[in-house]
């Protein structure tokens, strides 16, 4: 496209001297300016407008017709083509100026709202990636936190009903309400009665709608130091996976199914976390319904159980390749064409020769593998 307009003259050029003058290449005189427009600087723009003058005028010099008619007629066209083509050139400029400060504005947001958490936290290794279905979005209502505590790493991964500032809204408060939680409660438990509690704040400040069914599926995790477990708390959230070192899979399934937080006024029980082994060389992996809602052309989901099963993904790296591979896989499941945000979060504990982890022992119970 760059390269069109500088063909159009030189083709416009080679015609008309090629042709009778009752021919004329005045259309590819005029189209060259408004093809340089969106592509070219203004400097640029100017030269092909002046280009596209210079032949008009020079062509019609060459074969005495500058007086003619058709001859002013055609250098009017090509002026005025020239003039919209600066007018349409400095707009595309400032449109582009604008979606650059708003895409900074999203990146900023994104990395005060949702930072990604260090490769090692705790002793674990650890990887987040967040992959909007929107093009050029960056956030939206799924979100991810890790925090290090001195009950041992506590982990979060949720999905805020709803779209756009109101649901980033919602995640500020949620995430920031976790990391408070998880420094002072000394249970998950307690941990996820703060976030209900937070919700409902919340929930009295918005009006409309948003006041009435405001919501947040979340499943809350806790590796204990000292302990080869991993205790996990589900609010209506897709189920989690751990990923063994032999590549066997564990689907987290809760033993009791809980309401996402912030329906706490529809039912309320105790929330009791399950527990379930965590070994060395083990992969822990919370994602958003953006990865299990994925579809393809025939309607069919991603099943990320079943991709995964008899994969391994070991070495510290193994959480970076693991997620990598999910993004991967979904875009070509759907096509590109995802319609819901994914937030993606893999912890692993290292194995003794790797380094120090929070490993050591303790009984266990294991959901269905």
């Amino acid at each position: 496209m760059r390269a069109l307009p500088l063909c159009f003259l030189a083709f416009g050029v080679v015609f008309d001297i090629s042709t009778p003058p009752r021919f004329t290449a005045a259309p590819l005189f005029a189209a060259a300016p408004l093809i340089a427009a969106p592509f070219y600087s203004l400097l640029g723009t100017a030269l092909i407008c002046t280009g596209s003058l210079a032949a008009v005028v020079s062509l019609h010099f060459k074969t005495h017709t500058t007086t003619d008619v058709e001859a002013v007629t055609e250098l009017l066209t090509v002026a005025t083509v020239a003039v919209l083509a600066l007018v349409i050139n400095r707009v595309v400029r400032r449109s582009d100026a604008q979606l650059a400060s708003a895409r900074s504005i999203a990146e900023a947001t994104q990395r005060a709202v949702l930072p990604l958490p260090d490769a090692r936290i705790g002793g674990l290794d650890i990887a987040a990636r967040y992959e909007a279905a929107q093009a050029d979005a960056f956030i939206g209502g799924d979100l991810y936190a890790v925090q290090d505590t001195p009950q041992g790493v506590r982990l979060i991964v949720g999905d805020v009903r709803g779209k756009g500032m109101g649901a980033v809204a919602a995640v500020a408060v949620v995430i920031g309400a976790f990391r408070e939680a998880a420094e002072q409660e000394s249970t998950l438990e307690a941990v996820a009665q703060r976030l209900e509690r937070a919700l409902a704040r919340e929930g009295t400040r918005r009006d409309g709608l948003d006041a009435f069914e405001g919501f947040t599926t979340a499943v809350l995790a806790e590796i204990p130091r000292g302990q080869d477990v991993v205790r996990v708390i589900n609010r209506g959230h897709p189920e989690p996976l751990v990923l063994r070192g032999d590549g066997r899979m564990c689907v987290l399934s809760p033993t009791e199914p809980a309401l996402p937080l912030g329906m706490g006024e529809l039912g309320s029980w105790p929330d009791r976390a399950d527990e379930t082994e965590f070994a060395p060389d083990s992969t822990l992996l919370l994602y958003t319904d953006g990865l299990s809602e994925a579809r393809d052309a025939n309607g069919e989901f991603y099943d990320p159980a079943a991709r995964l099963g008899g994969r391994i993904f070991a070495g510290p790296e193994g959480p970076h390749t693991l997620l990598a591979t999910l993004a991967e896989e979904v875009r070509e499941h759907t096509g590109g064409g995802a319609t819901d945000d994914m937030a993606l979060l893999a912890v692993r504990r290292p194995t003794a020769e790797e380094g120090p982890a929070t490993a050591g022992g303790g009984d266990s119970v294991t959901p269905r593998d």
